[in-house]
């Protein structure tokens, strides 16, 4: 890997310099709040564990302060933004900062829930501050759409990274905390200040490490079977699986069935439910009524 120069990384003056020439007035609909600290970028690259062969995506860049630090690491960095003039501006920042390092970079224009391949080799890790408002979709289609991805960092709101990490009987365990379990192990990986920001967010950040389970979950169920059936016990949490799996199922008396046939008793809630757990009730959802099934006279 080429050398880089020392202040190849921004800081503060540096963003705010990069921003009022492009115009740039971070938005809170997208959820923009630029990072200024290049202690914190790299302190994010040496906690995902970067790797000199490592192909990683970025999902929202900004202005490039995380990108500069993938790039002193990684062999090749993929970014994904969605806002046209930071997209437009992000190669000339890399050019001008790494020039040694350009060759290695890559835009994709785009909205991340919507891209579907990447330019260059497939990447084998995702490293983002994720903008807060769209973390965990932003975060569940990547795992599902490039199964390549060994392990991925993201900073996100940090009650979204307890949220994510969170285990089974936990008060904040959730539909995204089981959902991320289908795909990695899943653990809290530290906090960043509301300092570090530009502008300072009104709270604060964490980080989360996804490892990429090395054998998938054991199930004949679909991933969507299995989120069919994460979703219906979260809508209504407070409710028993039986009531809330009622309308999976067709009746309560078939979700009562079906997690019986599981192994999980009828009275359990969804909280206290891991994702081997959800996969084993997906594959018992009863077969859909026909009408042949309805008893002659029925007035159903």
């Amino acid at each position: 890997m080429s050398s880089t120069e020392p202040d190849a990384l921004l800081g503060p003056a540096d963003i705010r310099d990069l921003a009022a020439k492009l115009g740039v007035r971070p938005t809170k609909q997208r959820g923009q709040n630029f990072v200024i600290d290049a202690n914190t970028v790299r302190r994010i690259v040496r906690t995902a564990e970067v790797r000199p062969d490592d192909v990683v995506v970025e999902v929202g860049p900004g202005l490039g302060s995380l990108t500069l630090a993938l790039l002193e690491a990684a062999d090749r960095v993929v970014a994904v933004e969605i806002d046209d003039v930071l997209a437009a501006a992000l190669p000339a920042t890399v050019a001008a900062r790494m020039p040694g390092r350009a060759d290695r970079f890559s835009l994709v224009h785009s909205d991340a829930m919507l891209v579907t391949e990447l330019p260059g080799p497939a990447p084998t890790a995702l490293v983002a501050n994720l903008p807060y408002n769209v973390a965990v979709p932003v975060l569940l289609t990547m795992l599902e759409r490039f199964p390549t991805i060994e392990r991925t960092l993201v900073m996100v709101q940090a009650e979204v990274a307890d949220r994510l990490a969170a285990r089974p009987g936990n008060k904040v365990y959730g539909v995204p905390s089981v959902k991320a379990n289908w795909y990695a192990d899943v653990k809290r990986a530290g906090s960043i200040g509301r300092t570090v920001f530009w502008p300072a967010p009104n709270v604060d950040s964490g980080l989360v490490s996804l490892v990429r389970r090395t054998e998938p979950i054991t199930t004949t169920a679909s991933r969507a079977e299995v989120f069919a059936v994460v979703d219906a016990a979260f809508a209504q949490r407070r409710k028993t699986l039986r009531a809330a799996l009622a309308g999976w199922a067709g009746s309560a008396p078939a979700a009562e069935a079906a997690l019986v046939a599981a192994g999980i008793s009828p009275q359990a809630r969804g909280e206290a439910l891991t994702i081997e757990e959800f996969a084993a009730i997906a594959e018992h959802k009863p077969a859909p009524k026909t009408d042949e099934d309805q008893p002659s006279g029925s007035s159903e």
